[in-house]
């Protein structure tokens, strides 16, 4: 059995740094939409602030919620605080409310500054990272993860980022929300591929979990059309044949007889992908606006 992570490592691992390019790409995106020198530089940190808290609060709601119903008891992914039992649950879950409470002071402190009803926009975002796994119905067991993953990585983070720059949205910000939401979607099939057997074990009815570990391999290649097809209608046709290309050892793994452990790097490989596209994204847009 491989040594238990420091007390200070146990947390950062728990945070799942890996899934943070989801919370921080599709912001980067929206807000480089705009001219460069036209750019609010506080309302850009404020934004990624707050997607990075929401992200880390997320994961340490989803470890808190599936350690204490036995989901993880069999554990194939990350290191899990509340399934190792290293931690006690109500810390994770203090912890998970911690974060989704410097989420909203950061995201007040961006309605005073644009919107109000940004606010409510924030209050839908906590309560979908919650019930994700949380709470007695949680949706990310019945198959629902891919839509809210779509809906608050994708349109909102970027629509939005895009939104708060000047109050106004720009028509392509919803083909980049749908590109950076697909990039996302596919991080957390990565997540769901590798999970199959034990979702399944475990009753937890992802997309992934109901297709099985074969036919839902096409879950994460949708992902990717979608990418490259969202970016090609947005007017960035080069950079969607080269989302096609970087997600080519990506598509071999989730296409390959790899199963849980041995599809760990499949998430990586997402993450990395995501980071280069959003890099890439946010260069050309600075470049060319």
């Amino acid at each position: 059995m491989s040594e238990a992570p420091g007390p200070v490592r146990r947390w950062v691992l728990a945070a799942r740094p890996r899934t943070l390019p989801a919370a921080l790409v599709p912001v980067v995106v929206g807000a480089s939409l705009v001219r460069p020198a036209s750019i609010n530089w506080l309302n850009s940190v404020l934004c990624i602030v707050v997607a990075l808290a929401l992200q880390i609060g997320t994961n340490y709601a989803n470890d808190y919620s599936d350690g204490v119903r036995g989901t993880d008891t069999v554990r194939v992914g990350p290191f899990r605080l509340t399934a190792s039992g290293l931690v006690a649950p109500r810390l994770v879950k203090y912890a998970a409310w911690g974060s989704f409470a410097l989420g909203a002071v950061a995201g007040l402190a961006l309605a005073s500054r644009t919107s109000w009803w940004l606010v409510a926009l924030g209050v839908t975002a906590i309560l979908a990272g919650w019930f994700y796994t949380g709470g007695p119905r949680p949706y990310g067991y019945y198959g629902f993860g891919e839509l809210f993953v779509m809906i608050y990585f994708g349109f909102v983070a970027t629509v939005g980022s895009s939104y708060v720059q000047h109050r106004s949205i720009p028509g392509s910000s919803w083909w980049f929300g749908l590109a950076t939401g697909a990039m996302a979607c596919a991080l957390l099939e990565a997540n769901n591929l590798r999970d199959v057997q034990g979702d399944q074990n475990a009753g937890k009815k992802t997309l992934a979990a109901r297709l099985g570990r074969k036919r839902a391999s096409w879950l994460y290649a949708v992902c990717v059309v979608a990418v490259a097809l969202a970016m090609v209608v947005g007017g960035e046709a080069v950079i969607g044949l080269v989302a096609l290309v970087l997600y080519v050892p990506a598509l071999r793994m989730a296409f390959s007889p790899r199963s849980g452990r041995e599809l760990l790097p499949l998430l990586q490989a997402s993450a990395r992908t995501q980071l280069a596209l959003g890099g890439l994204l946010t260069a050309t847009f600075f470049v060319t606006r």
